[in-house]
């Protein structure tokens, strides 16, 4: 299974070279300058978000409220800071609410036993309509002025590299360590492996589940915090497309197993790099929105059906269990 995970990645980055080269040589508009700083956005958020919802699903669950998170915890702080509130006082505000959406998840995943796909499903809904009723009344909220740590997260370099690249990649090492360096994280993968046979050996399998939802919730705050520096605002109507599905696109193309226990940030890296190539190219190509979303929909169905046979479920851990999908 190794080898085939290590092919899978490699498919998946040659993809998307092979892609980028291609579009580059056919695609008068695809190298410019414009284009390129739009793409490095692009994919550091989807990058982000990928590594939240990665880290959820090595640990065999799903985060389908990630984008709702991201939205009105942000979309809150930038209208608190437009009525006056100093915007670091917000930022810790957007920061607890981000906190009690991860834990509100993780306790009825692990407690009520509610399968993790009907919950953040629900919550997502539940986020956002209670953002958009009591938090803010606009769709689109702007970011304040005089901010120059955010704006230097926006527009600025890092050695080089623009800081939402700069930060995607910081975070993506801390992920990595938290994974492979930590016990919290080889919980995860034991978890995600075999859930009956980790609680029966003694690990905290109910927390763990509920901090996997709050680490989720913050790295979704974290990328909301950057979309906002970015583009100097949040949209509400982000939470209305299909960027939750693109976040799904990059876990499930890189290769981490749906089944849980497998995978790890390379694979977050090279789906990232693949989705965002892809969609950055079709944009340029003007194919309409519903055409994206149904060449997306194929690729991610086909994706599920790959890892549905890399990474097939034997009968016993293929039960349903607190926190699987």
């Amino acid at each position: 299974m190794g080898k085939m995970r290590l092919s899978q990645e490699g498919v998946v980055f040659a993809l998307a070279v092979a892609m980028f080269a291609i579009f580059a040589l056919t695609l008068n508009n695809f190298l410019t300058a414009g284009n390129l700083i739009a793409l490095v956005r692009s994919v550091s958020i989807l990058g982000i978000l990928g590594l939240g919802m990665g880290l959820v699903v090595i640990g065999r669950g799903i985060d389908l409220a990630m984008v709702a998170t991201m939205v009105v915890s942000l979309s809150w702080v930038l209208s608190m800071a437009q009525a006056g509130t100093p915007f670091e006082t917000a930022l810790a505000y957007g920061f607890l609410l981000a906190v009690a959406i991860g834990l509100a998840s993780g306790i009825l995943i692990a407690y009520a036993d509610i399968p993790a796909i009907f919950t953040t499903l629900a919550m997502g809904l539940v986020i956002y309509g209670s953002g958009r009723a009591f938090l803010f009344q606009i769709d689109v909220q702007n970011t304040p002025a005089g901010v120059a740590w955010f704006d230097f997260l926006g527009r600025g370099l890092l050695f080089g590299l623009p800081m939402p690249i700069a930060a995607f990649a910081v975070l993506a090492a801390l992920i990595a360590l938290l994974l492979l360096r930590t016990r919290f994280g080889r919980f995860i993968y034991a978890a995600g492996d075999n859930p009956l046979a980790a609680r029966i050996t003694g690990l905290p399998l109910r927390p763990l589940i509920v901090v996997q939802y709050v680490v989720s919730s913050l790295i979704a705050f974290l990328a909301g915090i950057v979309m906002a520096a970015a583009v100097s605002g949040m949209s509400t109507r982000v939470y209305n497309s299909t960027m939750i599905y693109d976040v799904l696109l990059v876990v499930v193309l890189g290769g981490i197993s749906l089944s849980g226990g497998r995978g790890g940030v390379r694979n977050v890296l090279v789906g990232t790099l693949l989705v965002g190539v892809l969609l950055n190219g079709m944009t340029i190509l003007d194919i309409t929105y519903t055409t994206q979303n149904l060449i997306k929909s194929l690729i991610l169905l086909l994706a599920i059906m790959v890892d549905s046979f890399i990474n097939p479920r034997d009968e016993q851990t293929s039960q349903q269990s607190q926190g699987d999908i």
